[in-house]
């Protein structure tokens, strides 16, 4: 089979599986599906579970002027239960109000969003999503672990008048946000390939693989690229170790990731200090309508990575500069100094359920990406 030929087969699986969020059916199946796939390139596949209590929403709404406006939960804030929380709609926020926002999914890593719920006096907080495309595009739950604030909940953009001229007017309203915790357990998807010289420091190769909807162009393009790279490097066999790892939790603050490195707490240090050398194959590789970047502190990883792109076909859009700190799985690497590149797009339909099979992916930016990623591994495990 032709890697384009893979790459489309393996985007359609991922997107026929549902939806991927932690812990759930959908999940459950992506991992099935990755650790299948890997097993037949001849791998030992590793699932490293770890546990988390699910959230399930059992009811969430906005009723406004005896309306109920479908919601839902922001994942690492308190319920309100059954009742729900009353108010007036505010654009600003008091006491007594009911704060209503305007943000995108990327307010969670500009410091907007957590300056908002810590910083302002409100008894709940609506998000109007509010992103390229219409629909309702979640914000990622930082502090899953550690809800914080008021109770609140996403309102899609296109509930974003009848809700914006609610605030105006100060209109009274009801936010309900009930929730109920279930034990459960998810896992991360891992391949260890034993490198001709064990001294040498490891490579991690890394993608997440969960998600809120289908996320098909969010996180295909990384698992083709993941899988792709998986194969180059059995034909090709590594002088140091490279570990794989496919990760769950990445829309609840890297869940997954968080498990992964408390198994290995040396491997985010600089290599001079033991550390490993991070691939991380980030959101919305080869989304349509999107840009690709290189983001790494490293001056040769940048470079390295760059070249193999413009040897594929598809060079980088943007190659951000070594100073800017990532806001995905490689954050904390880089805090600590490590080695890291990463490869991330931008995506019209980020975070929205209507990201699916055919329409948000580019399969031949896709592809390209992934025969410069396949190369790029070989590369950094000689």
């Amino acid at each position: 089979m032709t890697r384009p030929a893979r790459a489309v087969r393996w985007l359609r699986a991922w997107d026929a599986q549902g939806t991927h969020r932690t812990a759930t059916a959908g999940d459950e199946a992506g991992a099935l599906w990755l650790a299948y796939e890997a097993a037949g390139l001849g791998v030992e596949v590793v699932n490293e579970a770890f546990g988390l209590d699910r959230l399930e929403p059992v009811a969430c709404y906005l009723e406004l002027d005896g309306d109920r406006i479908p919601a839902v939960p922001a994942f690492d804030a308190p319920g309100t239960g059954a009742d729900g929380v009353t108010g007036t709609l505010s654009p600003s926020g008091h006491d007594e109000a009911i704060l209503v926002a305007k943000l995108t999914p990327r307010s969670v890593y500009t410091g907007e969003y957590e300056r908002l719920r810590r910083d302002t006096a409100h008894r709940a907080l609506v998000i109007v999503c509010t992103g390229e495309r219409p629909g309702m595009g979640l914000l990622n739950a930082e502090r899953f672990r550690n809800p914080y604030g008021a109770p609140v909940i996403h309102v899609s953009s296109e509930a974003s008048e009848t809700v914006l001229a609610g605030a105006a007017r100060a209109a009274p309203a009801r936010v309900v946000a009930e929730n109920r915790s279930v034990p459960a357990s998810a896992r991360n998807v891992v391949v260890t390939i034993a490198g001709s010289s064990r001294a040498s420091p490891p490579v991690v190769v890394m993608t997440p693989r969960s998600s809120w909807w289908q996320s098909t162009a969010e996180r295909g393009g990384g698992l083709v690229c993941w899988l792709e790279s998986l194969r180059a490097l059995i034909a090709a066999p590594p002088g140091c170790d490279v570990v794989f790892t496919a990760n769950s939790g990445h829309e609840l603050g890297h869940l997954g990731l968080d498990d992964f490195m408390a198994r290995r707490p040396e491997w985010k240090r600089p290599t001079s200090e033991g550390g490993a050398t991070w691939i991380h194959f980030g959101a919305n590789i080869g989304a349509a309508g999107g840009e690709l970047s290189v983001q790494s502190a490293s001056d040769d990883l940048r470079q390295l990575t760059e070249t193999e792109l413009t040897r594929a076909g598809r060079a980088p859009d943007v190659v951000a500069p070594k100073t800017l700190v990532p806001s995905g799985e490689t954050r904390d690497i880089h805090r600590a100094g490590g080695r890291y590149v990463t490869l991330v797009g931008s995506n019209p339909w980020f975070h929205l359920p209507q990201d699916r099979w055919p329409h948000t992916v580019e399969a031949d930016a896709v592809t390209r990406i992934a025969a410069a990623a396949g190369a790029l591994v070989v590369d950094l495990t000689r």
